[in-house]
């Protein structure tokens, strides 16, 4: 059995859920979150703690198990504490803004870069070099995280570019540091 999928998901205070076939919804502090599962997996709720169940023993259902589990925490955990995602930039001159809700960033190119985040998706930038993106849901606070770094992906020699905030870069030796005499 799934060491994840058979774990237990506690129902915090204040955190309401409704699970309508295989449509979950969940109501927080932070907001609402929904998402349609698959329609193979048992979900159920008993006493204060959701469970999720496989039909079989399949390698197909073992798969979906686990994953099932941990989009539904995930729900959970977003509504009640949410996620964030942090990205420093690198290099001189670079540098971020917020202009209303948009994001705009000067990287090097001839034209600013404008982005607009998707709605329930907050982004703060305290310094010009700092870019904090908050939200309910995991997955749009990572794809924009990722979407912004696409920008100018950090490069290896000089170590310019959008990184993550934990994220190191493997530098590389020059022509002239490579050559030896």
């Amino acid at each position: 059995m799934s060491r994840i999928g058979r774990q237990p998901i506690t129902i915090p205070q204040g955190v309401e859920i409704k699970i309508v076939g295989n449509l979950v919804t969940v109501e927080g502090p932070n907001g609402k979150l929904s998402r349609d599962l698959h329609q193979d997996m048992i979900i159920e709720m008993e006493d204060n703690q959701i469970i999720v169940k496989r039909p079989s023993e399949e390698k197909f259902h073992k798969s979906l198990h686990g994953l099932t589990r941990t989009l539904v925490n995930n729900m959970v955990e977003g509504v009640t504490k949410g996620f964030q995602k942090t990205l420093d930039l690198v290099g001189v001159g670079y540098r971020a803004q917020k202009q209303g809700n948009k994001l705009v960033l000067s990287v090097g190119y001839s034209h600013p870069v404008e982005i607009e985040p998707k709605p329930g998706i907050e982004v703060d930038v305290p310094v010009p070099t700092k870019i904090i993106i908050k939200g309910a849901d995991k997955e749009a606070v990572g794809a924009l995280a990722a979407n912004i770094r696409k920008v100018r992906e950090p490069e290896p020699y000089k170590g310019k570019g959008i990184k993550y905030e934990n994220e190191r870069i493997r530098r590389k030796v020059g022509k002239a540091g490579g050559k030896k005499k």
